[in-house]
């Protein structure tokens, strides 16, 4: 499908699969490389967006590893809320450990930078790596540094491959890009 309608917008194929599962497989060669010698790294994956990416890295790490989840919104329709809501919270130890905290997407920032403060204030980990399929560098303007982006894209809204618009297309395996 080169087009596609979702609710009350359209899109069209923008990533494909293929595409998206090489820079997949370079961002855990990555990974792999930075996690040689820790002892069980846990990855936390940010629900509901980073579910298909996060699965499909977690086929390419080579090392031992504890997957756990935090649900966080902050997205209503195409436009980010500014709030932040923490729907699920952490239900794992991080304390000492090297975490590893996944998003699937990265566009202001203002999310995982108020999550990585969370987890920081209320929690001592040894360190948090934070691992993105896609980063919106021209709206990106944190200070935290991003350790692993699997791919930069511009400041469209998309959906597919786990990402959504009001819940629906999460299930697409290319990425979409909104059609204006």
């Amino acid at each position: 499908m080169d087009t596609i309608t979702l609710g009350d917008k359209k899109f069209k194929k923008y990533i494909n699969y293929e595409t998206i599962n090489r820079s997949i497989a370079a961002l855990a060669q990555k990974i792999n490389a930075d996690m040689a010698g820790e002892h069980i790294p846990l990855i936390i994956g940010v629900l509901n967006g980073s579910f298909m990416f996060l699965a499909d890295l977690m086929k390419n790490l080579d090392f031992d590893c504890e997957l756990t989840f935090v649900r966080v919104s902050s997205y209503e329709g195409t436009e980010s809320t500014g709030e932040f809501c923490v729907a699920l919270g952490l239900n794992a130890d991080i304390d000492g450990r090297t975490v590893i905290l996944v998003e699937d997407i990265v566009d202001t920032g203002s999310t995982i930078v108020k999550l990585y403060q969370m987890l920081t204030a209320n929690h001592n980990p040894k360190q948090i790596k934070i691992a993105t399929m896609l980063l919106k560098p021209n709206v990106y303007k944190e200070p935290l540094v991003l350790d692993y982006v699997a791919m930069e894209i511009p400041n469209d809204f998309i959906v597919g491959f786990g990402l959504d618009y009001n819940e629906l297309g999460r299930n697409l395996k290319d990425i979409y890009k909104i059609i204006e």
